[in-house]
């Protein structure tokens, strides 16, 4: 799911990057070359803007600074990621962002047995109640669907579309203002949702909510029991809304059950037993009869008045093998009781499902506290046992592939840095600006709301590849100052205010691209973007400035051993 949403946005990276880099190894030195050659100040030095001159000194004097203070700098950069560290650990966790569609889907469900008539009122009565909200302008509705529909439903489910323009009320306040509206109409159940949103629900826990708690066992009475225990035992919980227990009822029904042993004794075959019930009750097909236009099948079996009494059933006769009738009252048991109206199953097993939706709050805590809430409050008897399907179950295997996508990736880059400095200890100061932007990008999603999604974790990865650059820049300027013969600390300096403008240039280059994504966070269609653009920003603003002081003290570190002038 997360990768068929994200990989336009991985392929779009892939194709921009490939083509910048032939770019520059193509057409950017052409261009220099032109330029140089035909400019009138080949010859002349360009001076340094005021601002550039101004970060230079500055920066020149920090770095001294820092590299006559390194162990208190470091102290203080390891307290900083320490405290990062322990607060992702605090971050809640979910699938992807709540999406803004600009639309409500709200499924409504009534009891099972409901007449078309009185469903159509329901949902008029809901229908009303959703246009008096101010910011819900028009709604339509479907009322049970076909039993040839792929998603088949009978008239006592409905599904009501709103879209909604929000004008002077957050969306938080029109959602709250929604659920409390639709809990004061008696007889249904509620599950508020958006038409995207409410989909990717479907496909991941089989309903139309965020969390699915299914029960199973072999006796549907007990397993409605169970199911609105869990659903009385959960709506309390901080987040939890749109508790909606799977609605079943009991329908009459008549059974007719054979005495096998009174059949051998007259002669009375299984066969012929079932062939008699089969035809005097549910009919058999004789025939067509063609009216006009029109086409009939023609139908074989007793009148209503002898079906629909017990007593009339039981004076059905069927031939033994000596063609004597026997009643059916006398071989059978004929007694009339009750079923329920739909069994589910799901792996040969029946079950029942309580659908959850969450608000305001992360889905992995808000699974955690449910699973607690119910083996705290519903004893579940022997023979049944309780699971819990939902987004969370796709967060959670996502966020195993990309943890693993993240450390193939740096194993990777240590690779190929190693190849190009041949030097593992320089590889790896390389790869100190990787926690560096860490701290900046949880920072960032703790001021985002402390939740961590797909999109965010995506954000990391890419942090990836923006951290590692930055340091390349300064460490492969030291080697080439060191070429030349420059001191230690003489070559860190140099280097390092050499390169303050590129690493700035490409900062603030890549920042200002994702400033728009980063801000639109309410728009439609942004929910994924946003938060992804969000981490990076903050892992490009630590890792740059903590990049520019680092490195050089590590650089210094791992070189101490040469000598100083």
């Amino acid at each position: 799911m997360e990768g068929r949403m994200l990989r336009p946005l991985g392929i779009s990276f892939i194709v921009a990057l490939a083509s910048s880099l032939l770019v520059a190894i193509t057409l950017t030195p052409v261009l220099c070359s032109y330029l140089l050659t035909n400019s009138k100040m080949l010859n002349k030095q360009k001076a340094e803007s005021r601002t550039v001159a101004f970060l230079n000194k500055y920066y020149q004097l920090s770095l001294q600074w820092v590299m006559g203070n390194t162990k208190k700098v470091l102290w203080i950069t390891g307290a900083v990621l320490i405290g990062a560290a322990l607060l992702y650990t605090t971050f809640g966790r979910s699938f992807l962002p709540e999406f803004n569609e600009g639309s409500l889907t709200l499924t409504v469900v009534t009891m099972p047995g409901i007449s078309l008539e009185e469903s159509n009122k329901i949902g008029n009565q809901v229908e009303t109640t959703m246009l008096s909200i101010p910011e819900v302008k028009s709604t339509s509705r479907k009322t049970g669907r076909s039993e040839l529909d792929e998603h088949a439903q009978s008239v006592n489910g409905a599904e009501i579309d709103c879209p909604f323009t929000l004008d002077k009320r957050n969306r938080d306040e029109f959602m709250k203002d929604v659920r409390k509206r639709m809990a004061s109409i008696r007889g249904v159940n509620v599950i508020v949702g958006q038409p995207l949103g409410h989909r990717i629900d479907h496909m991941l826990s089989g309903t139309r909510a965020n969390i699915a708690i299914k029960v199973f066992g072999p006796d549907n009475a007990m397993l409605l029991d169970l199911g609105n225990s869990i659903a009385n035992a959960i709506r309390g919980i901080p987040g939890v809304v749109d508790v909606s227990p799977e609605q079943m009822t009991a329908v009459p029904q008549v059974q007719i059950i054979p005495r096998r042993e009174v059949m051998s004794q007259v002669g009375v075959t299984m066969k012929d037993f079932h062939d008699v019930v089969d035809i005097a009750i549910a009919g058999k097909k004789i025939g067509e009869i063609y009216e006009k236009v029109g086409k009939f099948d023609l139908v074989l079996r007793y009148p209503a008045n002898v079906r629909d009494q017990i007593e009339k059933l039981g004076e059905i006769t069927v031939d033994n093998q000596q063609g004597k009738k026997i009643p059916l009252a006398q071989i059978s048991e004929i007694r009339s009781t009750t079923t329920p109206n739909t069994i589910s199953r799901e792996n040969l097993m029946r079950k029942t499902v309580v659908s959850v939706n969450i608000a305001e709050r992360d889905l992995e805590s808000s699974v955690s506290d449910i699973k607690k809430m119910v083996s705290e409050k519903v004893k579940v008897p022997p023979g049944y046992k309780v699971e819990y399907s939902g987004k969370f179950e796709s967060a959670t295997a996502a966020s195993k592939i990309i943890l693993f996508a993240s450390i193939l990736s740096v194993i990777l880059i240590f690779l190929i840095l190693n190849q190009e400095f041949k030097n593992a200890k320089l590889s790896l100061t390389i790869l100190l600006n990787l926690p560096l932007a860490l701290i900046g990008g949880i920072a960032a999603v703790y001021f985002n709301g402390s939740i961590l999604n797909i999109p965010s974790l995506i954000g990391f990865i890419t942090l990836i590849g923006i951290a590692t650059r930055n340091g390349i820049l300064l460490v492969s300027n030291y080697e080439r100052l060191k070429e030349k013969g420059l001191a230690l600390k003489e070559r860190v300096l140099q280097g390092s205010v050499q390169r303050l403008s590129p690493i700035m240039m490409t900062a603030l280059t890549a920042g200002l691209a994702l400033i728009p994504m980063a801000m639109a966070y309410n728009a439609q269609g942004n929910e994924i973007q946003s938060p992804m653009a969000k981490v990076i920003l903050g892992g490009l603003f630590s890792s740059t400035l903590l990049n520019l002081f680092i490195i050089p003290i590590v650089y210094i570190l791992i070189n101490g051993r040469e000598s100083h002038e």
